[in-house]
């Protein structure tokens, strides 16, 4: 590829089969918007122009969009997929190179696929344009490509097809590369003469077959090309996406012992020797280093697990939290914007919320960092090697010095010094035979009818 690129991507549909208040191409695969998902694709292309033709909802679009640095034009009418990227023209600003037409409801198409496109456009016969196909399990309402080898003889919608031409196999995704000198010139030719009365951007193919240029077709995967257009085929995406993700997990060295129930966001990074058991979700912002067991039942997001640590089973990890190597968080722990040092263990029914814990550091059973007062979020410090005795909080902000031992039951609210003991509950008093005697006058007054 030595033309620039340029890329228009059509998002101006209604999506109602969709049911939703979101539009449609921001629903989430992987826990980000399909429509950012292709965006990505398009972007390691390094393009010199990326526009998304929005319609209905546009507002939503473009706040996600326009962010990024991506153009948006208007299709105010739905008028069809030819008349939608007509109106990127004034958006791509007298560009010349090649132009890419994607949807933003067919978010997984690889960037490969798109420079396969691309390559094709400036092949030895250098066609008129590219058509991305595809052959489907069942074809469907999908038009048809009639084809000689990779050249196309026809292209045709389902509607104003014949018969035979609805046998044909080889269907039509709609993503297309051509030319912006023949894009808009094409498409000022198409017509509205079809069952739908809509101007079809396929027809390009054939208006160039007329002035006696041949296009050309390359095959992808269905799965690929797959489209959203319900809650139900957004869910059959998201599995065809964690299953392919899994694979890759595999292959580059983790071990899922039950891959199906595994799942990744579009982020996740797992090192090498990484073991994950049942039940796992990965939210967005997650880093597994080397060696690291995650157990079953585990949710982590926004987290940092360093080299041979261990989480879980049934461990929360929220943005922020930090488990340096070797440390360890065992079940029902939650941890929130809070660092774990090295070799640090927090072994269950723990909540550490903006707290630093140091290397080395025991964090027994029931122990919480009381860290919000209602309105302010304040930071607790846990020394080297200090250990906190079961049932303890921990009200911030506080410090707990290296090496401190933290009496068992104790609510601490102030600082402590490295190496003490310090105990923070009521005295324990004890009454021999108390319980005895209770429970004799308690049974009297049973006896009597009283309550």
């Amino acid at each position: 590829m030595t033309a620039p690129i340029a890329a228009i991507i059509l998002a101006a549909g209604k999506g109602t089969r969709m049911k939703s208040h979101l539009h449609k191409v921001l629903h989430p695969i992987a826990c980000r918007p399909m429509l950012l998902h292709l965006a990505d694709s398009v972007a390691a292309l390094d393009p010199a122009h990326t526009v998304v033709v929005v319609g209905s909802g546009r507002e939503q679009v473009e706040a996600a969009v326009v962010p990024l640095g991506i153009a948006t034009a208007h299709q105010a009418e739905q008028l069809g997929t030819g008349h939608a990227v007509a109106q990127a023209e004034a958006a791509l600003g007298g560009f010349e190179g090649d132009v890419l037409i994607l949807y933003g409801d067919v978010p997984l198409v690889s960037t490969e696929t798109m420079r396969r496109m691309l390559d094709r456009l400036h092949g030895d016969d250098s066609p008129a344009t590219v058509v991305l196909g595809f052959r489907p399990s069942d074809p469907g309402a999908y038009g048809r490509i009639v084809a000689e080898g990779d050249r196309i003889v026809k292209m045709v919608e389902f509607k104003d097809a014949s018969a035979e031409e609805r046998a044909e196999t080889l269907c039509n995704s709609g993503l297309m590369a051509v030319r912006s000198s023949d894009l808009f010139a094409l498409l000022a030719r198409v017509g509205n003469a079809n069952a739908a009365g809509e101007y079809y951007l396929p027809d390009v193919v054939m208006l160039a077959a007329a002035d006696g240029r041949v296009s050309a077709v390359i095959e992808t995967d269905a799965a690929e090309v797959a489209g959203v257009n319900s809650r139900g085929e957004l869910a059959g995406v998201e599995a065809d996406w964690q299953a392919r993700r899994r694979l890759r997990a595999m292959t580059e060295g983790a071990t899922l012992i039950a891959p199906e129930t595994v799942w990744f966001a579009h982020d996740t990074q797992l090192g090498r020797d990484v073991v994950v058991e049942p039940n796992v979700v990965f939210g967005p912002g997650v880093r597994v280093a080397d060696g690291v067991a995650i157990r079953a039942f585990s949710h982590l997001e926004g987290a940092t697990v360093g080299e041979g640590a261990e989480v879980g089973p049934y461990a929360r990890l929220r943005p922020g939290a930090v488990l340096e190597a070797q440390a360890k968080v065992g079940n029902f722990v939650e941890m929130k914007k809070a660092v774990l040092g090295r070799g640090a263990k927090v072994n269950h029914l723990t909540y550490l919320g903006d707290a630093e814990v140091g290397a080395g550091a025991n964090i027994g059973a029931g122990t919480i960092t009381c860290n919000y007062n209602g309105y302010l979020k304040n930071r607790t410090r846990i020394g080297e090697g200090a250990f906190i005795g079961s049932n303890s909080a921990l009200v911030a902000p506080v410090t707990i010095g290296a090496g401190a031992i933290v009496a068992a039951g104790s609510v601490i609210t102030r600082d402590v010094e490295p190496d003490a003991l310090v105990a923070a509950r009521g005295r324990q008093e004890v009454r021999p035979g108390w319980a005895r005697g209770f429970r004799e006058k308690m049974a009297a007054l049973k006896a009597a009818g009283k309550r």
